[in-house]
């Protein structure tokens, strides 16, 4: 008896994972459903051709990052679509923003508990990543066990849990799906708590504002940002969608969210309306109890969230970047291919300009100490490009084609 593995995209791209796993007996199950990164907005008609659409599948969706979920709507209503609590709460968030309806209900898991689809065993297990409520999947079936990487680090402020299960990985892996992101690069991929002491640093010495551009969902940032804030008693200025991030995953946590000290909203009109249409005016009625105007921003010395989108709001209030204030992308440094609106904006300010980043995957050492660990016979990469050049230290290589099934 065994499975059939079939990588209908992602083994030699980063980004629009799709990846199927199928029973002997009949069972399907599907491993994301990404997004490509060089996709046009808005265009459809992106599922791997190799899928087939016909018949039942379970979808399980490792993190809320896009090029994970992001063809999830184009798959089967009757598919079922599982992934973990707070990723649907971010997943719902990002699809109305991008006016991309998922248009199925998706259904949770909880990490560390064992569901059973059909002939299948999954355990979702939680990792570290950039995305919060990031899962890892151990697979059971077809006297098989596997596991997925999915997307994980082991440098961010939740690294134990890779610690962990490197410390007791899961016995007798026929295979490891794993992730290979950074390898060969020269991506920064250092502990967020040394890039709170960086972050501190740069506060310390800039005597005005410090604009900062990051990812409202990278909620690791935004706890490194606040704390540096706090350390030198700053506020940290957040706009509204990062507010509700924040809200939609906090509860249980010690998360910062509006509310906590040293942190304010601030309330722009462009997000009021998004806010309006959507039918949430109340949200942001509450938020203008921890709200700042934009026109309070000038004359500060905030930590402030500084992205393209909200240039036109700061700028009809007055705001304006001086020498005196600084600039940090905080982002993949590969985005800045496009042109940064907030970035020159600053620096023909004579703003300081910065690039305090650490990557949202596992530094090259850090996946090959994970995949020994993982003492699996077999490993089979995904979402990386350059596996080619860089699988010495990998163990048992098996390379594969999209589209292309195998025995597992």
């Amino acid at each position: 008896m065994s499975l059939t593995l079939t990588v209908h995209r992602g083994t030699r791209q980063i980004g629009g994972t799709c990846i199927e796993l199928r029973h002997p007996g009949g069972e399907r199950l599907i491993l994301d459903a990404g997004r490509p990164l060089d996709a046009p907005r808005g265009e459809e008609g992106l599922l791997p051709a190799t899928l087939d659409l016909e018949g039942m599948a379970t979808v399980l969706v490792c993190h809320p990052h896009q090029d994970h979920w992001g063809l999830i709507g184009e798959l089967p209503r009757s598919w079922p679509v599982w992934t973990g609590r707070a990723s649907a709460a971010l997943i719902a968030i990002t699809a109305r923003f991008a006016r991309q309806p998922v248009r199925v209900d998706l259904q949770t898991w909880t990490a560390g508990q064992a569901l059973q689809f059909g002939d299948f065993r999954v355990t979702p297990i939680l990792t570290d990543h950039s995305a919060f409520d990031a899962n890892m999947l151990l697979i059971e079936g077809g006297g098989k066990r596997l596991l997925y990487s999915g997307d994980f680090r082991r440098h961010g402020r939740k690294s134990v849990l890779v610690d962990r299960i490197m410390r007791s990985p899961p016995a007798d892996l026929d295979l490891l799906i794993v992730e290979g992101t950074n390898l060969g690069t020269d991506k920064p991929a250092y502990p967020e708590t040394l890039l709170e002491e960086e972050f501190l640093a740069l506060l310390r010495r800039t005597e005005g504002r410090v604009f900062v551009n990051w990812s409202g969902q990278n909620i690791d940032r935004t706890v490194t940002l606040y704390r540096a804030a706090l350390r030198e008693g700053r506020t940290l200025v957040i706009d509204l969608y990062t507010a509700e991030v924040l809200e939609a995953v906090a509860d249980g946590t010690r998360l910062p969210r509006p509310g906590f000290p040293g942190l304010k909203v601030v309330i722009t009109s462009g997000l009021r309306k998004h806010y309006r249409d959507a039918g949430r005016e109340e949200f942001v009625a509450r938020m203008a109890a921890y709200g700042i105007s934009a026109d309070k921003i000038q004359g500060r010395r905030d930590v402030v969230m500084l992205r393209d989108g909200l240039l036109s709001d700061y700028r009809a209030k007055g705001v304006v970047p001086t020498a005196r204030d600084a600039f940090n992308y905080s982002q993949w440094r590969g985005y800045l291919d496009k042109p940064c609106e907030a970035l020159e904006w600053c620096r023909a300010a004579g703003a300081e300009i910065a690039y305090l980043h650490t990557s949202g995957h596992a530094s090259s050492a850090d996946l090959r100490a994970f995949a020994a660990a993982m003492n699996a016979r077999n490993i089979v990469p995904v979402h990386g490009t350059n596996w080619e050049t860089q699988s010495t230290g990998f163990g048992a290589i098996r390379r594969m084609t999209d589209g292309v099934p195998t025995h597992v």
